[in-house]
């Protein structure tokens, strides 16, 4: 009996395997077609000098699928990474990022919780335990408990709803807590951190990720306390937004990102005071892109003189063409009549020059000239704060504002380089369980004036060491770039 039952589980191995391999195989050849046909770098990156040996890469990698099938995902993105495009690449399709997962009104908690929030801070405003109202840069959220236990219930926060539970909170000791965080996604697990209370009980951190302060009642010295306080355990390289006057000359901000309107919010806020000194930081360190849009607000207020600005094709290959029909078929269109129609002007252009690159009709001509109605006296002199991490739209962002008369680059390397062939989509590839990512425009800069893998240069060398800790404080290369503005 062991032995039949040896055999069985030796057949439904070698079986698993088997399917494993066939749907890797068929993932790989859907994928090597998908790029060939849609990637709009494609031709220009397979030359006559490369093309056999992307052949040999192709025999390579299927010979290493048949072997080690489990590492397909590794595989793919192998082939992928022969473009050194990091827009073009391959991830697991798990139950957050499948279209069709339910987003719960519950969490994985099992109930919501009803919360009087004002009660509790005048309740706790003073307290040194853990009950209580916590406010952190992008979330506020409630905890209350029996001592045992505690839920950390949302006020505050993007794709929650006031009185779910995100997190629950089980003391290891009075400062110390084992922490689960829930979800709003059918199916998707909970998973475990650690946070810790400190100053008495003042600030939480939640343990290389993020801070909170405990909510008073009385804002300004909360939020003192939560951008001054340095945290035990830091969460790596990620920033915070900042805007603040550092002299009677210089304006200081601090933008992570343009994946939301931060940084135009943060300009029109602080406008007065940008607009009434000589001089403005802008320090993008770690911002990886998002939305040309959302830098709109620091594009007018370093503006100088018109300039031209090149544009993107769109790459009308058929699937590329097929994936907008699809998307006006099943109302996926964003923002309503005026995306309908700027998708279907589009599509019908490409429609004409199948094969071939497009302008959208919507920005005709080769170039885009950027022509605004007003040239602000103030600031003089901006200098904008650059690293390695800069890509995409950041990168974009800088094309623009070098544009400026204005504008010094400041920092010790170039950026990313990731930004000549954009608009990435995604695919779902034949077995469901991975999603190729691939752009569907190219930069009318090229051949001329690539970004890509080679990224965009300072102008003025900091020579102090990289800090790795940012947070939302200063450090010596903010200092530098002020002492250096103030000095022209």
């Amino acid at each position: 009996m062991k032995t039949f039952l040896t055999v069985l589980l030796t057949l439904a191995v070698s079986g698993t395997i088997r399917s494993q391999t066939a749907d890797c195989l068929k993932d790989f050849d859907f994928l090597v077609e998908k790029i060939r046909a849609d990637y709009p770098g494609y031709n220009d990156k397979v030359t006559n000098e490369n093309r056999t040996r992307l052949t040999a890469l192709e025999k390579e990698i299927r010979r290493k699928i048949t072997n080690h099938p489990d590492s397909c995902i590794d595989y793919l993105n192998e082939y992928a990474d022969f473009f050194k495009d990091h827009h073009l690449y391959v991830s697991r399709v798990g139950t957050a990022s499948n279209r069709q997962s339910e987003i719960m009104d519950v969490s994985t908690y099992g109930k919501n919780l009803p919360v009087n929030v004002d009660s509790l801070q005048q309740a706790t405003k003073n307290a040194g335990g853990i009950e209580g109202v916590w406010e952190g840069y992008r979330q506020t959220f409630t905890v209350t408990g029996d001592g045992q236990k505690y839920a950390g219930v949302v006020v505050n926060k993007q794709g929650w709803k006031s009185g779910q539970v995100v997190y629950e909170f089980n003391p290891v000791s009075d400062t110390e807590f084992d922490v689960i965080n829930h979800s709003l996604i059918k199916d998707r697990e909970t998973y475990k951190t650690k946070a810790s209370l400190h100053l008495r009980g003042k600030i939480m951190e939640f343990h290389g990720d993020a801070k909170f302060v405990r909510k008073t009642g009385s804002d300004i010295p909360d939020k003192a306390l939560l951008s001054s306080y340095v945290s035990e355990y830091p969460n790596g390289k990620n920033t915070y937004p900042v805007a603040m006057c550092l002299s009677d000359s210089t304006c200081y901000l601090r933008i992570p990102g343009f994946g939301d309107n931060t940084g135009n919010e943060l300009v029109r806020k602080h406008w007065d005071d940008i607009a009434s000194r000589p001089n403005l930081i802008i320090d993008i360190r770690n911002n990886g892109g998002g939305q040309d849009g959302y830098y709109r607000e620091l594009a007018k207020i370093i503006y100088t003189k018109p300039y031209d600005i090149k544009g993107v094709e769109w790459y009308a290959s058929k699937g590329n063409i097929e994936y907008f029909e699809n998307a006006m078929r099943k109302g996926d269109i964003r923002n309503g009549e005026e995306g309908m129609k700027w998708t279907q002007s589009l599509v019908a252009a490409m429609k004409k020059n199948v094969g071939g690159f497009v302008m959208h009709p919507y920005n005709a001509g080769d170039n885009t000239m950027v022509e605004r109605d007003t040239v602000y006296p103030l600031p003089r002199n901006v200098g904008i704060i650059i690293n390695e991490g800069n890509a995409s739209s950041a990168e974009q962002f800088l094309l623009a504002a070098r544009e400026s008369d204005r504008v010094t680059l400041f920092g010790n390397c170039n950026t990313a380089g990731i930004l000549d062939y954009s608009n990435g989509t995604s695919s779902l590839l034949l077995s469901n369980s991975y999603r190729l990512w691939c752009p569907m425009t190219r930069s009318k800069r090229l051949p001329e004036n690539p970004v890509d893998n080679t990224g965009i240069a300072p102008d003025v060398l900091i020579p102090f060491p990289a800090t790795e800790q940012l947070y939302d404080r200063l450090d010596p290369w903010v200092y530098f770039v002020k002492c250096y503005l103030e000095s022209l």
